[in-house]
């Protein structure tokens, strides 16, 4: 946790639970990445966070953004960015955010299936269109595949098929899963998108850029790769598998980009055992995962966990779960995460690297909960 927060906790002493952001953090992560692919460009993934103040620094620093939304794109728009620097990188949009997005300046679209091209064909005529290809998503902890991208096969047709519908055939994209900590994920999928790269120039479709995805890690309760590292991964990847042509690329950072910026400081509602021979506690707190915490899901993303009386003694594993009336509201039972013994109702503990993926999963008023309050600094 940086100086900045710790002193907006102390200082301010917000009610809890609440999401505190360090800008500072995210504009060094920015300078991380950009150093690691210098000839890349960024696209800021506004589904992480679409906070205004994360939008508006980052606008600051030149990078552009991918929307899933029509909501997302008049966000970025708000932030003072350019059409030109959004793309429309949701597969599934509606005929009519397909068209509203053109109407506001969009021109860049992505697609994986001929019923999205056709929308995009009679919505947006002339855009870039960029078609996303299945990845297995292994080696993620929030893996993104089976429901976006289609077949290399499929897609070399749709891409052609793009052309004679009047649309710019531009690139390819994949995304190798959320939370990939395997740098070399990259490679399987460029060889693939160089061959098709290879194979649709002999048939007359010039493609111009790969888009690279997300992927890259945050660090929760292990270590993770250095920005560096995937940079260097990527870039050896593209030299292998395009040679000497190297098309312009394009990553879209949302995790890597917020996700330790932030820090969720939550209450201790409750601490119970179910029975009087259960020697493992229940420890409730203030936020679950319709709070904010979704991504516990199979306990897939596993917070760092600190409370005040860390270091003092004793601790010992428990069972971690939220504050509403749904029996799914558990965050961690089979992840051994280990608490203080004299943790008592009412003390404080702070949930790390909680920039990404909270405030934007939290429900409103479930349960009459209201949403996760939030501070940017």
């Amino acid at each position: 946790m940086s100086e900045k927060i710790a002193r907006f906790f102390a200082e301010r002493q917000p009610a809890t639970p609440c999401l505190v952001v360090d800008l500072d953090i995210v504009d060094e992560n920015f300078t991380s990445l950009t150093a690691a692919l210098p000839d890349a460009k960024i696209y800021y993934a506004v589904k992480a966070n679409p906070a205004p103040e994360i939008l508006s620094l980052l606008a600051a620093r030149g990078s552009s953004f991918d929307t899933a939304s029509v909501p997302e794109i008049e966000m970025v728009l708000a932030a003072g960015v350019t059409p030109d620097r959004i793309s429309y990188g949701n597969t599934i949009k509606k005929q009519r955010d397909v068209a509203r997005a053109f109407e506001l300046g969009v021109r860049l679209f992505a697609f994986d299936s001929i019923g999205e091209l056709d929308k995009i064909a009679q919505s947006a005529p002339g855009s870039r269109v960029f078609c996303r290809i299945l990845t297995s998503g292994e080696g993620a902890e929030w893996p993104l595949s089976r429901k976006f991208g289609c077949d290399p096969h499929m897609a070399r047709a749709l891409l052609i098929a793009a052309a004679g519908k009047g649309l710019v055939p531009y690139g390819v994209s994949f995304h190798v899963g959320s939370q990939q900590k395997d740098p070399t994920q990259w490679d399987t999928a460029l060889r693939t998108v160089a061959e098709m790269f290879h194979d649709l120039e002999a048939l007359g479709i010039t493609l111009s850029m790969v888009n690279l995805g997300g992927g890259f890690a945050t660090r929760y309760r292990t270590d993770v790769p250095e920005a560096e590292a995937y940079g260097n991964a990527i870039l050896d990847s593209l030299r292998r598998h395009f040679g000497n042509r190297i098309p312009e690329t394009i990553v879209e950072p949302g995790r890597s980009m917020v996700g330790n910026a932030g820090v969720i400081e939550s209450e201790v509602v409750l601490i119970s055992t179910k029975s009087a021979n259960d020697n493992r506690r229940w420890v409730y707190l203030d936020i679950g995962k319709f709070g904010g915490l979704a991504e516990t899901m199979d306990e897939a993303i596993q917070y760092p966990i600190v409370t005040n009386r860390d270091g003092d003694g004793e601790t010992d594993s428990v069972i971690l779960a939220g504050p509403t009336c749904d029996s799914a509201d558990v965050l961690y039972e089979k992840s051994d995460y280990r608490l203080p013994v004299d943790l008592a109702i009412g003390d404080r503990i702070r949930i790390h690297a909680a920039g990404a993926y909270t405030t934007t999963y939290a429900s409103v008023n479930f349960n009459g909960f209201t949403p996760l309050a939030q501070y940017y600094i």
